[in-house]
């Protein structure tokens, strides 16, 4: 009995320190993408989705449509793609309220693609895999938060999609009385995602 203690007691310690790891490594992870900044020229950026107030993007989604639209302006990319649905029937997508912004702004539709059924941000990426392939985009810049950053590109390796990444300049995420909140939130849904990543190896996650 003592032995089958001691064997159980191992496991949970060792469960506990692999736990504390995985968090270490994805905090580090989030604060590390969080400083991303392409520095290379591509076919497009992909603005992954976040809340649309009706017709109108929310601040966060503001920050990262106006910082697509200024690597456009500046020469960096050639074309935008919005993603995003809605998460109601009745109201405008996040990509065509995205879409609408940049417009507005002076950008060309002919420069704008739009992915407007995605739910998250996996889905998001998937989308534009598909959408990459049917309109020949041979590489993209992934603009998000700072923070959001980390989980986008591991979601995009997954995927197995080749990126440069740009975080948005500012964040209304960071700059909140939440932002600690926010990067721990973020750490938690990576390690949540990579521990996704090891059932699906394992074939116990779908």
């Amino acid at each position: 009995m003592k032995r089958i203690f001691n064997f159980c007691l191992g496991i949970s310690l060792l469960l506990v320190l692999a736990a504390v790891l995985l968090g270490c490594v994805s905090m580090w992870q989030v604060r590390r993408d969080a400083r991303s900044a392409a520095r290379v020229k591509a076919d497009a950026a992909v603005i992954l989705g976040a809340a649309a107030w009706g017709n109108k993007p929310s601040p966060v989604f503001r920050e990262r449509i106006v910082h697509g639209i200024d690597l456009y302006r500046n020469g960096t990319v050639r074309k935008l793609v919005f993603t995003g649905g809605t998460p109601k029937a009745g109201y405008p997508t996040e990509a065509e309220v995205g879409k609408r912004f940049a417009q507005k702004q002076g950008v060309p539709e002919r420069d704008i693609l739009t992915e407007p059924l995605s739910r998250n941000t996996y889905e998001n990426l998937k989308n534009t895999r598909q959408l990459m392939r049917r309109h020949k985009i041979g590489s993209i810049i992934i603009i998000s938060d700072p923070a959001h950053m980390a989980r986008a590109r591991a979601m995009a390796e997954d995927l197995g999609i080749t990126a440069a990444y740009s975080a948005t300049p500012s964040s209304r995420y960071a700059e909140s009385s939440q932002a600690d909140d926010f990067f721990i939130r973020e750490t938690l849904y990576l390690s949540l995602f990579r521990l996704w990543q090891l059932g699906k190896w394992l074939g116990v996650a779908a």
